[in-house]
Formats: structure tokens, C-alpha cells, sequence
């Protein structure tokens, strides 16, 4: 006969095991992330690739941004983070070409959370390149320096992979969140943005096992 400190014993670890099944099974397949096929390449060498799919036309990729800022402060070590601006529709152009003008004149984190608002809180949406020039020139940039990056071989080569990616990737919409090229999960599959930082956490804990 189990002692009542025995019966606790066996009681705990099946409680752990079944915890365990649980966690395992809590996001599944199909349901909660989508697997890629064939595999993407990444390009954080050792580290799981987390690649965010957004638009600065999209709403949703505007409201989304807060919860990419809070999941960064904590991210797991094992995790890169890296942005893509989607092209899923040729008008989408504008706004990568945009995203990778920035990267290149060194000025993408004093702008993107800024053109974000500029869009979607105060709805003044560059319409053209005169426009977007203007933006940039708020934060620095010389007219100058915009126009010979903004039509530059190295910004149309960015702007062709990622509308190639785009492709690759499956996605029908953003924002949406490509793990190590290997998964994709967003809001509407996962249920919440909340959602689908648990989902992404728990996709990078899967492949930093292998």
C-alpha cells in the first residue's frame, strides 16, 4: 500500500508529465502555425531566425508593433530578430522601398515607429517620393543623400528579395511571423497578437532543440 507521502510522490510526477504533454501539445500544427515548404534560408548564422512580415500601410502591422517591442526586451537569447517589408501587391513597393532607404542612410530606428504614427495616428501618409522625402528630411537626411539611395541599385535589389520572400513565405497577408524559415503563424491563425508571441516562443524553444 502506497504511504500518503508515496501517493503524493506519484501524484506529482504524473501532474509534471501531464504538464508537460500539455505545454508540448498547446500549439498545433495547422491550426496555430503553418509549416513552410520547402524551407526558407535565413540569415542569423547559429541563431533561430523570428522574421516579422509588416507593411506601414497595415493597421494591423501598426498595432501589432507593441508587442514586438515588449517580446524584444525578453526574447530568448537563442532568437534573432530581423524585419521584412512585405510586398504582397505591387503598391506595397513604395513603402519597402522606404523601410531599406532608411537602413541604408542609417536613420531606420528614428523613422519606423515615426511613420507609423505619421500613417495610421496623424493620417498623413506619404503619397509620393517629394513626400516621403520631406518625411525623411524631418529626421536629418539630406534631400540629397534621399534621392541618390531611394532609386539606388542596392535599395532595388532589397525591394525585388523582398517581394521574392514575400512570395516564398506563403503569407496572404500581415503581419505575420516566419520562424527560422521554417513556420509562419500571425493573428488570425494563432487567435490573438498575445497568441502568437507564445506561438513564435514556443516554434524558436522547438528548433533551438535540434
Amino acid at each position: 500500500m502506497l504511504t500518503t507521502l508515496s501517493r503524493f510522490a506519484v501524484f506529482a510526477l504524473c501532474t509534471a508529465i501531464c504538464t508537460g504533454m500539455a505545454s508540448a501539445e498547446e500549439f498545433i500544427e495547422g491550426k496555430d502555425y503553418e509549416v513552410i515548404s520547402p524551407a526558407q534560408p535565413t540569415s542569423t548564422g547559429d541563431k533561430v531566425e523570428v522574421l516579422e512580415m509588416f507593411w506601414y500601410g497595415c493597421p494591423h502591422c501598426y498595432h501589432f508593433e507593441p508587442n514586438i517591442n515588449r517580446w524584444l526586451k525578453t526574447k530568448p537569447a537563442q532568437a534573432e530578430f530581423v524585419r521584412l517589408p512585405a510586398v504582397l501587391r505591387p503598391e506595397w513597393a513604395f513603402f519597402a522601398r522606404a523601410y531599406y532607404t532608411a537602413e541604408a542612410l542609417g536613420v531606420l530606428d528614428k523613422i519606423h515607429t515615426p511613420l507609423f504614427e505619421k500613417i495610421h495616428e496623424l493620417k498623413q501618409p506619404p503619397r509620393d517620393e517629394a513626400e516621403l522625402k520631406a518625411f525623411f528630411k524631418e529626421y536629418g537626411v539630406k534631400e540629397e543623400d534621399f534621392a541618390n539611395t531611394f532609386r539606388s541599385f542596392a535599395v532595388d535589389s532589397k525591394v525585388r528579395r523582398a517581394q521574392d520572400m514575400s512570395a516564398r513565405y506563403g503569407a496572404n497577408g500581415v503581419p505575420t511571423m516566419i520562424v527560422n524559415g521554417k513556420y509562419r503563424t500571425s493573428g488570425s491563425q494563432a487567435g490573438s497578437a498575445e497568441n502568437v508571441i507564445k506561438v513564435v516562443n514556443y516554434l524558436i524553444q522547438k528548433e533551438a532543440k535540434k
